[in-house]
């Protein structure tokens, strides 16, 4: 969670220990809101995260979003998750020929949500969710320009893919709030916002219930 102004932080949280989400984003938007007051900053906007990612994570981060951008009576902004992996992989590039960006974003098994972007933001391919295979990508595979794979999906793209000239990863990036602040602003400036009421969470693919193990279902009785 971040709280930024005229391309600077002015205050964010991050948390990566398990699923904490529905404890802590209060409190941190909480934390965000009274920064804001102390000083008597006024809230423009709220931007979250659309995924694709965790069903629940985006449910809760959406609500949350809403909550206050209805409360305050603030525009509602939505990010694509893979446009946000991707910026935040263009500002840690400094090859003198870009190559196209492949954020990735760990599924069950072999699956992946993805996409390719070039250096404008230009989809060459549009998200998705795809099973990784050694042929994935093929048709992007051979030309000049190089794959940057990120996200917490490289590591199983490594493994499936292996290793080659035209393919870099970069696993350790993660979407955090506060890099969202380019294409956040970027929407301010161009007034797209989303519909507080009706807009949902990028899935991409539909959601699978798993049922609990009879340990699990024991614990609870």
């Amino acid at each position: 969670m971040a709280l930024t102004s005229d391309g600077q932080v002015l205050e964010h949280h991050e948390n990566y220990d398990g699923q904490t989400h529905s404890t802590l984003l209060s409190a941190y938007v909480q934390s965000a809101l009274d920064y804001a007051r102390s000083r008597s900053l006024t809230v423009d906007a709220v931007a979250v995260s659309i995924g694709p990612g965790s069903y629940t994570g985006l449910r809760i981060g959406l609500s949350e979003a809403k909550g206050i951008a209805f409360g305050l009576q603030v525009p509602l902004i939505t990010v694509n998750t893979l446009q946000l992996l991707t910026v935040e992989a263009m500002f840690k590039t400094f090859d003198d020929e870009m190559p196209l960006f492949v954020p990735m974003i760990d599924a069950r098994r072999d699956e992946v949500y993805l996409a390719v972007y070039d250096e404008a933001l230009n989809a060459v391919l549009e998200p998705q969710a795809m099973v990784l295979t050694p042929d994935s990508l093929g048709d992007l595979r051979g030309s000049d320009r190089k794959l940057l794979i990120i996200g917490n999906g490289a590591e199983k793209a490594e493994r499936i893919l292996g290793t080659a000239p035209d393919l870099q990863f970069m696993p350790d990036l993660k979407p955090v709030a506060l890099e969202m602040m380019a294409l956040s602003e970027k929407a301010w400036r161009e007034r797209r916002f989303a519909d507080v009421a009706y807009s949902t969470p990028m899935y991409l693919k539909e959601f699978q219930a798993v049922k609990p193990h009879n340990k699990v279902l024991e614990g609870l009785q």
